[in-house]
């Protein structure tokens, strides 16, 4: 019986030991469902830590941030989202990334109905920390990855709704979802055109006004499926249900909801991720607990603390000695602070009209007519003195199509009629397109001289541009005379050869042509009449051929007469540099002789 006693004792013990090992390893894991520890004893065994920079006190610090984060997170919702965030920035997101983007991408999979107030929160937490923004689509990537290839429906599906959402709150760029419902799209199933749809529900509004061409394109593809006919009628319904929604501007399904606009424009981070990029990384390691150095440890702390207290607005007190101490001390710190909220910071950088000339480009390039592109142009709230970069960026956008495109002059015409700053800044912007012509492809200068002509024959800008311009062989270059010959040319077929002419005899317009037509001497009289002749509106020159007609003798004697004048002053300048030489060598020689 004794040495049943001592065996059955002994196996006890083991089992003890081995229940410990268990407990041990399942708190190193970090996992959520680990073993529970009451508060009071949590908050005990925390007490009873000295060293605050421990092993075990970062552990039972690790702990205490991975509940927190997760509670947090399953609390969110459009009501409390703003609260939720500040008590989250109070956590160190740096040393828990990997749990709230664990945390996010479970809540996500659990309650995808709330796929847009996770969305919502980490637009917010990216504002602030990218890295962590950035981390999250990593990992819905891949989330969606190995579902899609193991056909597993739930999972791509929600996969995929919370990176339309993610678009739509401008986390990530619009780029990926276009590569998405491409992807969709490519093998057509029946499973495959639902996903499709459902995503293009979530994220067709926000497409349409990001990328207009890339929304138009899938939903051409749409129609195309819809045509052949070779899916099942059900999946068709489907098909036919996301073009009501189309067609209904997408009224069901808002990008944002009003509640959820929480980040500022100027404040969104877009992350650019390629879909079937092999380098993306999950960086599962940084959700388990890994202990560090003491005095890294209390240095990360340090540093996240003045990070929070940085994004949160808190200012840290100072200690305080006496009161009157610190009455000059508070009177001081103010003194300061107005001293620096006087300083004038300039910004060498530029980043701002960086910001600014892509904010123009990506209205331009995501408006379908000219009138919604205007209109979003204005509500920019270009600056006064930043119309030039309006203006730059219209010709240049213009010059880079394959073909003249009256998309864009038409938007430089309303906007002339709308700011008359803008027609003083595409007249100075015609003496330096006139200027620097000879840089410019040929295809890039044709598209310039149209989209100046479609202004001038609309009277969008004055034609007081003209003085900028002066046909002489020595004032021009082959290209500056393809760029006036193209503004001409399709002045001519807009208005007629007639109307052109009477323009140009107009005594309220005559004295702007006076470059184009010059009546200064006779060399340049003939260049002008040749160039208009062999441009084909030599019926433009009729005036200009009675002036030569008349007054060419003249001119042409006149110039006979300057330079037999320049010719007699150069020779009498030759005589009697000629003469004084002479002169100066006789007496040298005479020099000489007297020497001798």
């Amino acid at each position: 019986r004794r040495e049943e006693n001592r065996g059955s004792g002994k196996a006890a013990d083991d089992l003890e030991d081995y229940k410990k090992r268990k407990i041990a390893d399942l708190e190193a894991l970090g996992r959520a469902g680990g073993v529970y520890v009451p508060p009071f004893k949590m908050a005990r065994l925390q007490k009873d830590i000295e060293d605050k920079t421990s092993p075990e006190f970062q552990r039972q610090a690790w702990e205490a941030l991975r509940k927190s984060i997760n509670g947090l997170v399953n609390k969110v919702n459009v009501a409390n989202i703003k609260n939720l965030v500040e008590e989250l920035f109070q956590e160190n997101l740096v040393r828990g990334r990997g749990v709230f983007v664990r945390a996010i991408i479970r809540a996500q999979m659990a309650s995808p109905g709330f796929t847009h107030v996770f969305a919502a929160l980490m637009a917010v937490i990216n504002s602030k920390l990218p890295e962590i923004g950035d981390l999250l689509i990593r990992r819905v990537i891949l989330q969606f990855r190995r579902a899609y290839k193991r056909n597993d429906k739930i999972v791509t599906t929600a996969a995929i709704k919370f990176m339309a959402h993610l678009v739509n709150q401008k986390v990530v760029s619009e780029l990926l979802a276009l590569h998405v419902a491409t992807l969709l799209l490519e093998r057509v199933t029946d499973d495959s055109i639902e996903v499709c749809v459902s995503f293009m529900q979530e994220c067709g509004a926000a497409l349409q006004e990001l990328s207009p061409a890339g929304n138009n394109a899938i939903f051409e593809r749409f129609r195309n499926i819809l045509h052949e006919g070779e899916i099942d009628r059900r999946v068709q319904y489907v098909i036919e249900g996301i073009f009501d929604v189309r067609r209904k501007k997408f009224a069901d399904y808002p990008a944002v909801i009003e509640e959820l606009d929480i980040v500022e424009e100027e404040d969104q981070i877009t992350h650019e991720v390629d879909l079937l990029d092999e380098n993306i990384k999950g960086e599962e390691a940084i959700n388990i607990f890994k202990a560090q150095p003491g005095e890294q440890y209390a240095a990360d702390e340090a540093k996240w603390k003045q990070v929070s207290n940085e994004i949160l607005g808190i200012q840290e007190a100072e200690e305080r000695g006496s009161d009157s101490s610190s009455d000059s001390e508070d009177e001081d710190a103010q003194a300061e602070a107005d001293e620096k909220a006087t300083q004038r910071i300039v910004d060498f950088t530029e980043q701002d009209l960086v910001n600014l000339r892509r904010s123009i480009y990506l209205v331009i390039m995501s408006s379908v007519h000219f009138e919604e592109c205007v209109h979003k142009i204005l509500k920019l709230n270009i600056a006064e003195g930043q119309e030039k970069e309006v203006c730059t960026m219209l010709i240049d956008c213009c010059a880079m199509e394959k073909m003249f495109n009256r998309f864009f002059a038409l938007q430089a015409e309303r906007l002339c009629r709308l700011n008359p700053n803008y027609q003083a800044e595409f007249d100075s912007l015609f003496g330096v397109q006139f200027a620097t012509v000879h840089r410019l492809e040929t295809n890039k200068l044709r598209n310039i001289g149209k989209f100046f002509s479609h202004l001038l024959y609309t009277d969008a800008i004055p034609w007081s541009l003209f003085n900028q311009v002066k046909i002489s062989e020595e004032t021009t270059t082959s290209s500056s005379r393809i760029f006036i010959k193209v503004i001409f040319q399709e002045l001519s077929e807009q208005w007629g050869v007639k109307k052109l002419a009477e323009r140009l005899a107009d005594p309220d317009f005559e004295s702007f042509f006076v470059g184009l037509f010059p009546k200064d001497n006779p060399k340049n009289i003939r260049f002008a009449i040749n160039y208009f002749t062999a441009i084909g509106l030599g019926v433009l020159t009729e005036d200009l051929r009675g002036f030569f007609d008349k007054a060419g003798k003249q001119m042409m004697e006149a110039e006979k007469r300057q330079k037999a004048d320049v010719q007699e002053a150069e020779s009498e300048e030759s005589s009697s540099s000629s003469s004084s030489s002479s002169s100066s060598s006789s007496s040298d020689s005479s020099d000489s002789d007297s020497s001798q």
